[in-house]
């Protein structure tokens, strides 16, 4: 059976529009959840202020993955490889958790 392609319309409030500015993501998740808090870091204070959280489900994480990692192929090859900072960065930013 073939499903028919659903439109959904997309509203942007005027606040969400600008966006937020973001250095650091801390990512937990629960067996049925993931959250990922937003923040933003600056050189030198000891401090990071969580600027918006998303909740979603283990499944929604997974498209979420997968939508970036598709999204990040494109972008590279229309503008180059990302480089990502050196170890003299290494205190600030996204990261992997050590373990």
């Amino acid at each position: 059976m073939e499903q028919k392609a659903r439109k959904v319309d997309i509203e942007l409030g005027e606040k969400e529009s600008e966006g937020i500015y973001s250095n650091l993501a801390l990512i937990t998740h629960t067996p049925s959840e993931f959250i990922i808090d937003f923040a933003r870091v600056l050189p030198g204070l000891a401090k990071a202020k969580v600027y918006a959280r998303i909740v979603m489900t283990p499944q929604h994480a997974k498209l979420l993955e997968n939508a970036l990692s598709e999204n990040i192929r494109k972008y590279e090859n229309r503008h180059g490889k990302i480089k990502v900072a050196g170890p003299e960065e290494k205190d600030i930013g996204f990261q992997v958790p050590k373990t």
